[in-house]
């Protein structure tokens, strides 16, 4: 700050009280928040707002061009106070508590309400509820109609679905038995879940836990044990985890790095949920019996049973809280014993598959 010399400033004094509005400099404009003052900012001044303003308080929102934060008001006198506490006041006709009141209507009367009516929300902005409807569907626009609340209807293309994952060790049916999610995976066009060869082979439509998943792909089996469900149902969502049900929450796939001799493993399938063990060896030739002889697998003493066939083999995670990341080892083939006695189980490493197929594996 630079000081004035006193006989200046003794000067200066005199004037003071007649031109006190002019000599004042006025205040720097408040900046105006916006999306990159960050969430807990934002967030922060939206409910001081919005607690301030009361009744008068008609919503805020981000404007989609410049990020600047929009504070909606249904008294005019409100907007020096929005100004200062740095948003963009916008006088609108309906207040918040005005809205959510419409809102509060639709929400009563979900008894019948038809199929193509997809939801309502509260379009802040534009200062209106909105309901949508798929197609302009009569029966949909008769329901809004008879609600007898102001709203903007909006066409929609289809009606919103619940999104399901597809988890390794989760349950796969097939129309002839039931096996585990071993892997997600994908190539340029489409996605796939991998899981053993002998499940694929039973062919046609399978199913995960939630529905329906797509159509077997391409099997293997014997001489190898793996094979591909082509995911074809949009609702599926393929995230690169594993289930450890109740030993803690799922591990993610952070790559395929192989565990050798000695080294930690643990699977996942719908019979014995999560089981940990050791490699014992690798690329071992195993004899399942009727001529199904299978090359390349790895053998552990990890316990398995029926039901667990294609669930996911994969490095153990470390001990401790936080999220855990695993390599994919393989997809479980076969085995003998059960996990009441301990058991011997071989694993068809995931690597020959992605290869074969041509396919990147789904990693965190």
């Amino acid at each position: 700050m630079i000081r004035r010399p006193h006989r200046v400033m003794t000067a200066l004094l005199g004037a003071a009280a007649a031109v006190t509005a002019f000599a004042t400099p006025a205040s720097a404009a408040t900046s105006v928040l916006n999306e990159a003052a960050g969430p807990a900012t934002l967030a922060a001044a939206q409910q001081k707002l919005g607690t301030s303003l009361g009744a008068a308080f008609a919503g805020s929102w981000l404007d989609t061009t410049t990020g600047d934060l929009v504070v909606g008001t249904t008294d005019a006198s409100h907007s020096a106070r929005i100004r200062s506490a740095g948003a963009i006041p916008k006088v609108l006709k309906h207040s918040s508590a005005d809205l959510k009141k419409i809102q509060a209507t639709l929400d009563n009367r979900t008894a019948g309400l038809p199929g193509s009516v997809a939801g309502w929300y509260v379009d802040a902005p534009a200062n209106e509820v909105v309901v949508s409807v798929v197609g302009g569907d009569a029966a949909g626009l008769a329901w809004v109609a008879a609600a007898g609340v102001p709203v903007r209807v909006d066409q929609v293309k289809s009606a919103p679905r619940p999104l399901w994952d597809v988890i390794g060790g989760q349950g796969l049916y097939f129309s002839g038995g039931a096996c585990s999610v071993g892997f997600n995976a994908y190539d340029d066009d489409d996605r796939y879940v991998i899981t053993a060869g002998h499940c694929t082979e039973l062919g046609g439509t399978v199913s995960g836990v939630d529905g329906t998943i797509g159509k077997v792909a391409k099997s293997s089996f014997p001489v190898n044990d793996y094979g591909t469900v082509k995911v074809t149902h949009s609702d599926v969502d393929s995230p690169p985890r594993v289930d450890r049900y109740e030993d803690g929450s799922d591990v993610r796939i952070e790559g395929a790095d192989v565990v050798g001799v000695g080294g930690r493993i643990c699977r996942s399938g719908i019979t014995t949920h999560w089981q940990c063990g050791r490699v014992e060896a690798l690329d071992q030739t195993v004899n399942y019996g009727n001529g199904n002889v299978v090359k390349g697998l790895t053998q552990t003493d990890a316990c398995a049973e029926p039901g667990d066939s294609g669930g996911s083999f994969v490095s153990r995670p470390s001990s401790g809280s936080g999220t855990k990341l695993v390599q994919a080892q393989g997809m479980t083939s076969g085995g003998s014993g059960d996990c009441a006695s301990g058991g011997t189980t071989f694993f068809q490493p995931v690597k020959e598959v992605l290869n074969r197929y041509d396919l990147t594996l789904e990693k965190d």
